[in-house]
């Protein structure tokens, strides 16, 4: 870590450049950024509590050193990246939905209503 920086200062530093914008309204932007950023804390939470919970079955007690200098082996690793990827894809299925719904788009309603009313 480097000396006498504030971490904390500079993780609110205006960044370079131009924000990215994904929609028109830019309440709607921060919102998302503001989503995502709660997104990332909790998965960081999620796999913290995954390792007290493996720490403590393995020794019966921890400390926060153990917790801090756990390491993952691979099978907690790959159940880590599933709980992960699964996370992300329930945080994430309106937005893939919305997607879905551009790439295969419902017909209109009149075609339905067209439809029902030869049946």
């Amino acid at each position: 870590m480097t000396e006498g920086v504030d971490w904390i200062a500079r993780a609110g530093a205006k960044p370079k450049g131009r924000r990215p914008a994904y929609f028109d309204d830019p309440a709607v932007d921060r919102l998302l950024s503001l989503s995502m950023a709660l997104v990332a804390e909790v998965s960081v939470l999620r796999e913290r509590l995954d390792t007290v919970e493996r720490l403590l079955e393995a020794k019966g007690g921890l400390s926060r050193a153990d917790v801090d200098a756990f390491m993952p082996d691979s099978k907690a690793g790959a159940e880590r990246g599933e709980a992960t990827r699964a996370y992300i894809a329930r945080v994430m299925r309106g937005f893939q939905q919305d997607v879905e719904a551009m790439a295969n788009p419902d017909p209109p309603i009149t075609d339905w209503v067209e439809k029902w009313s030869k049946e």
